[in-house]
């Protein structure tokens, strides 16, 4: 009987033997599994007490990293934004200081002044169109379709048509009557006469809600630019204004493009060209004024980037401490758990090298 005792133990050795190999053999998948991803499990089941940690900062981490994203792409835009109007600003300065020139009353020095007005206009078309990547940074939330459908047939619009036709019948309708014409037209947002897309060719009211802005933390959004054909934060003055600096610059360039040498000795001539000069130097002012203020806001979400990348760190470390593992201690313990399964791969072989015959009396 001690013999078949002896026998019966070995084989209920063997059967809890393979039941902990079995067990060893999960804790090395397991361990394979931490040291491959570096994460305790790839579930939140899996993450035992770290759980609730994880459950609450992955959620608030991205939210982090989705305005530090958004911020990014913001100030691209912005600088894009930025160097076009220091270009139109630089234009509308150039001219503002031509239209002194005008006072002599030489024809030649006017149609020079008109031919480089007349391609002013179309440059400065072209630069409301300005794209960061796909977007186009004066569109707005209509970011997809230029700001300014054609800018070289900007000649063509019903914007320079009519300021043109007004220009041409200075000597009979007089000055007052000239300048009010073309500021109607610059002002008019009617299709076929505003040379801006449908979406901007809106009053100024209804325009603030298409301008671009930025979402920094939960509750928060900063404007990050500015409309073609609407002012950002800065509003217009002057006498001679339609309240939008760009159409004004626009609107001068065009009055600009359509005096001719002939029409020096008018009556009226000096005093289109000093409402021009006038309209040209208010609308340079509030330009420059708004760009500084996009310019302050540059800057702030620079340092709310920096911020929210602080705290994404400080979230980041926290998470980690939940769903990471340590690599050394983990890579030690699969090093250990090779070992031991391996000692009981051992212990399986000799085990199974026993048999009942052995245990039996011979003879």
């Amino acid at each position: 009987m001690s013999t078949i005792a002896a026998a019966a133990s070995s084989y209920g050795t063997l059967s809890q033997v393979l039941a902990d190999s079995s067990l060893v053999r999960s804790r090395l998948d397991a361990l394979t599994r931490q040291a491959a991803s570096g994460m305790v499990s790839d579930n939140y089941a899996g993450l035992g007490a770290g759980a609730p940690t994880a459950l609450a900062l992955q959620p608030a981490l991205a939210h982090q990293q989705a305005w530090q994203a958004n911020i990014d792409a913001s100030s691209g835009r912005m600088q894009v934004a930025q160097t076009a109007l220091t270009q139109i600003s630089q234009i509308a300065s150039n001219f503002y200081a031509q239209t002194s020139n005008l006072n002599g009353l030489n024809a030649s020095t006017v149609d020079n002044v008109a031919a480089s007005a007349r391609d002013a206009l179309r440059q400065v078309a072209g630069l409301l169109d300005s794209r960061a990547g796909d977007v186009y940074v004066f569109a707005g939330q209509d970011s997809a379709n230029p700001p300014v459908p054609n800018p070289d047939d900007i000649a063509g619009t019903g914007f320079v048509t009519g300021i043109t036709t007004a220009i041409q019948g200075l000597s009979g309708a007089g000055a007052a009557a000239t300048v009010a014409a073309t500021l109607a037209t610059a002002s008019s947002n009617a299709a076929g006469v505003s040379p801006f897309s449908a979406a901007l060719s809106q009053p100024a009211a209804a325009l603030a809600g298409l301008r671009p802005s930025v979402q920094v933390d939960d509750a928060s959004f900063v404007p990050t630019g500015m409309l073609a054909s609407a002012n950002g934060d800065v509003a217009s003055t002057g006498t001679s204004t339609t309240g939008s600096y760009m159409r004004d610059v626009m609107r001068a360039l065009a009055t600009l493009g359509a005096l001719s040498g002939s029409q020096a000795s008018d009556a009226g001539f000096q005093a289109v060209v000093a409402d021009t000069r006038t309209s040209l130097g208010d609308s340079i002012t509030a330009l420059n004024a708004d760009a500084g203020v996009m310019g302050d806001r540059q800057s702030a979400l620079v340092t709310t980037r920096s911020h929210l990348g602080d705290v994404g760190t400080a979230l980041q470390t926290q998470l980690s401490g939940a769903q990471d593992v340590d690599m050394a201690k983990t890579l030690s313990s699969l090093t250990q758990t090779q070992t031991q399964l391996q000692a009981s791969y051992q212990l399986i072989s000799g085990l199974q090298g026993l048999s009942l015959v052995k245990f039996l009396p011979v003879g």
